[in-house]
C-alpha cells in the first residue's frame, strides 16, 4: 500500500513540475509580446499625435509591468514550503494579481485625464492610417498571447496568469475601440474633408479607460478572496465530499470541513469519523487513500485529516455525523427518526462552525 501511495505522489509531483514549467514559459511569452507592443505603440502614437494610441501604449506598458510581476510571482510561488513559509509561497500570486489590478486602475485614471485634456484642446492627427496598422498588429498579438495565458492559467489555476490574460484581453477590446475611432477619422477625412472628427480619438480613449477600470475592479475582488482565506467554491467542496463518501462504510462521517486557497494551491482539512474499533494503522491507511484521491482531482492540494472514533451503536442516528448506508437510511426514514432523501455525508452542527 505504501508503495502505491508513493507512486501516486511521484506522479503528482511530476505533474506539478510540468505545471510550473508551463506557467513560467507562457509568462515569459507575455513579457516579450508586451515589450514589443509598448515600443511600437508609443513611437507611432507620438509620430501621429494620437492620444488614444498613446493611451494604448501606456496600457501596454502597464501590461508589461503586470507580465513581469506575473512572471516573478509564478516563479516564486513554485518554490517549495520552507521553515519561514510552512504553507508554501502560493499567496505571492494573489498579491501579484492585486498589484496588477491596481496598476491598471492607475493607468485608466491617467488615460481619462489625458483624453479630457485633448477634448478641450483638439489636435489634428498626422497619418492616422499608420495608427490603424499598429492597432491591427496589437489586436492580433494580444489575441494569440491572451489565449495562451487563459489556457495555461485555467489548467494550472494560476490567478497571476489569469490576471495577465485579462489584461491582454482588455487590451484587445480597447485596441478595437481605438481602431474604430481611427477608422472613423480616416474614412471621414476621405468622405468629408471639412468635417471635424478629432473628438472621436479622445472619446475612444475614455471608453478604453472605463473598460480597463471595470476589469481592474473584478481582478481586485478575485485576488482579495484568497488573500483573506475565503473557502473554496461550493462545487469544489462538494467534490471533496464525494471523494470522502466514496470510502463508506469504512468512513462513518466528516465534520469541521474547512478549505482555503493560496495561488493555485488548495488547502483542505477536516475531522474524519471512523469505527472506534479500527486500529491506528488501518485509520492511517484510509486517510492516506482519501488524501491521494483528493490530490489526484486537485493537484497541489494539501490535505490535513484528524481521525475521530465513532460508535454508531451508542449514538443517536444522524447526530454524530455518521455516513449511513442506503438500507439504513431507508429504515430510519420509514421510522421517522431522520429525514434523508439521498445518500450523502451527514454533518453535525460542528461542521458549520
Amino acid at each position: 500500500m505504501n508503495g502505491q501511495l508513493q507512486f501516486v505522489e511521484t506522479i503528482m509531483g511530476n505533474g506539478i513540475e510540468d505545471r510550473d514549467r508551463r506557467k513560467k514559459n507562457v509568462a515569459l511569452l507575455s513579457v516579450f509580446s508586451n515589450t514589443s507592443l509598448v515600443f511600437l505603440k508609443i513611437i507611432v502614437g507620438m509620430m501621429i499625435g494620437s492620444v488614444s494610441v498613446i493611451s494604448e501604449a501606456i496600457h501596454s506598458g502597464m501590461d508589461l509591468i503586470a507580465a513581469v510581476i506575473a512572471f516573478f510571482a509564478v516563479k516564486t510561488s513554485a518554490k517549495p514550503a520552507d521553515e519561514d513559509h510552512p504553507f508554501g509561497h502560493g499567496k505571492v500570486e494573489n498579491i501579484s494579481g492585486t498589484a496588477e489590478a491596481l496598476l491598471i486602475l492607475i493607468a485608466a485614471g491617467w488615460i481619462i485625464y489625458e483624453a479630457i485634456g485633448r477634448l478641450r484642446n483638439p489636435v489634428p492627427l498626422d497619418e492616422p492610417a499608420l495608427g490603424l496598422a499598429v492597432m491591427l498588429v496589437s489586436v492580433a498579438a494580444n489575441i494569440f498571447v491572451s489565449r495562451k495565458l487563459f489556457i495555461v492559467g485555467e489548467e494550472t489555476d494560476s490567478i497571476a496568469l489569469k490576471a495577465d490574460a485579462w489584461h491582454l484581453r482588455t487590451d484587445v477590446y480597447t485596441s478595437l475601440g481605438v481602431l474604430a475611432g481611427l477608422l472613423i477619422i480616416v474614412l471621414g477625412g476621405y468622405i468629408s474633408p471639412s468635417t471635424n472628427l478629432q473628438w472621436v480619438d479622445p472619446i475612444a480613449a475614455i471608453v478604453v479607460a472605463l473598460h480597463i477600470a471595470r476589469t481592474s475592479y473584478h481582478l481586485i475582488l478575485e485576488s482579495a478572496r484568497d488573500l483573506i482565506d475565503f473557502g473554496l467554491p461550493n462545487d469544489e467542496i462538494e467534490e471533496v465530499r464525494r471523494h470522502i463518501a466514496a470510502f463508506a462504510p469504512t468512513v462513518r462521517g466528516v465534520h469541521r470541513l474547512r478549505t482555503r486557497k493560496a495561488g493555485g494551491n488548495r488547502f483542505v482539512e477536516f475531522h474524519l469519523r471512523v469505527d472506534s474499533s479500527m486500529s491506528v494503522d488501518e485509520s492511517h491507511r484510509i486517510t492516506d487513500m482519501i488524501a491521494c484521491a483528493i490530490k489526484q482531482h486537485y493537484p497541489g492540494t494539501t490535505v490535513t485529516i484528524h481521525i475521530e472514533p465513532c460508535n454508531c451503536a451508542k449514538a443517536t442516528a444522524g447526530s454524530c455525523g455518521c455516513l449511513l448506508s442506503e438500507e439504513a437510511r431507508r429504515e430510519l426514514n420509514s421510522k421517522g427518526l431522520v429525514k434523508i432523501t439521498a445518500p450523502k455525508l451527514e454533518t453535525s452542527d460542528a461542521d458549520r462552525d
